[in-house]
């Protein structure tokens, strides 16, 4: 499957890791003074289970971006059982929200026993249901749009949230490297289209006038797009 978008230098990887593994192996040994007991049984849940969680770097990354801009509104377009909101619930602070959307209500229930126990979920609206859907049904602006969905609906999550995130504010998705598909002529995808629709979202992206934006190579890319003001 070949792409004019993509570099032509190689072929048919298995993984193309952009952060050198000694490198990530250093950052999670810098990160260990968050070794919550309710963070440790989530990403025990996560390794049991093979379950996709952003893990204790990016969630750290999540949660600085938002202290950053004093963000006190957050929605997640996909939330899983709840390890990424743990993070922005975390930079929100008590008077602070994140609305969380997904599809399966058991991890609606998991995530409310986690985020219970962290004392958090007070300063979290989970709904259970598609994320387009709840978006539509939620009124207002955001500080972060942060987009955790299945990967072909990317280009219209960008769509619908960048309209609806206050100047200064915070467009952040993740999975924006694919495990280095974008980067390469030929791959072999997880669903049909998915590498495709992660490489026009990002393009989307970066042409976008309004918006400032940045990928963050760690795991498996983070993209920042800042929303300019006046």
């Amino acid at each position: 499957m070949n792409n004019p978008l993509q570099s032509p230098t190689v072929k048919n990887p298995d993984v193309l890791i952009p952060v050198n593994p000694a490198i990530e192996r250093y950052l999670q040994g810098l990160v260990t003074n968050t070794d919550h007991p309710v963070l440790l049984e989530m990403e025990a849940l996560a390794e049991k289970n093979n379950f996709p969680i952003v893990g204790r770097l990016v969630g750290t990354f999540l949660e600085t971006m938002a202290k950053s801009i004093n963000a006190k509104r957050v929605f997640e377009f996909g939330s899983g059982y709840g390890y990424s909101a743990y993070w922005f619930a975390n930079a929100v602070g008590e008077n602070g929200q994140v609305i969380c959307s997904e599809a399966d209500i058991v991890n609606q229930q998991k995530a409310q026993g986690y985020l219970t126990a962290a004392d958090l979920w007070q300063r979290v609206d989970f709904k259970a249901g598609m994320a387009q859907a709840i978006f539509n049904d939620t009124e207002g602006e955001f500080d972060i749009c942060y987009n955790d969905v299945d990967k072909c609906d990317y280009p219209e999550i960008w769509q619908m949230a960048k309209d609806r995130i206050r100047p200064g504010g915070l467009y952040i998705a993740d999975n924006v490297l694919w495990r280095g598909r974008v980067a390469v002529t030929e791959y072999k995808d997880v669903f049909q289209g998915w590498t495709e629709a992660i490489m026009v979202h990002n393009k989307m992206i970066f042409d976008d006038p309004e918006f400032d934006a940045f990928i963050n190579p760690i795991r498996d890319g983070v993209m920042v797009a800042r929303k300019k003001t006046a």
